[in-house]
């Protein structure tokens, strides 16, 4: 069985939208290098989108990056509609995503814990191996 339609479309919106933000932004004085674009969530209807958005350092400006996106999507929208075929073209709502922050958090916090006490870590790995 393939894939169901709603995961592709929201794929192709993932690559289609993060090509358009770097190519609309990349001129101005915003940080497109600092923009990733984690995943799209389509609404069943395909009139909505939720756009989730990493921001790499720029910790005290990232609502502002994500009014300023907010506020100019309808540039994004107009560049994906020329490569993106589909019934209805969604409107799109720019959403901070920091699970990969949390992520980080959590892989430093591991880090930390093998630095202090790196026999227990070792423990685990000598199990790990014979199993």
């Amino acid at each position: 069985m393939g894939t169901p339609r709603l995961v592709r479309v929201n794929e192709l919106l993932k690559r289609e939208i993060a090509e358009d933000i770097h190519r609309n932004f990349s001129g101005s004085n915003f940080d497109t290098a600092a923009v990733t674009v984690t995943r799209v969530e389509c609404a069943a209807d395909l009139r909505d989108a939720n756009v989730f958005i990493s921001i790499f350092g720029h910790e005290d400006e990232r609502d502002r990056m994500i009014a300023y996106l907010n506020r100019h999507r309808q540039e994004v929208i107009r560049l994906m509609i020329k490569r993106v075929k589909l019934k209805y073209t969604p409107r799109l709502h720019f959403v901070l995503d920091e699970s990969i922050e949390g992520g980080d958090r959590i892989l430093s916090l591991l880090a930390e814990m093998e630095r202090e006490n790196p026999e227990a870590f070792k423990n685990d790995e000598e199990t790990d191996e014979k199993s």
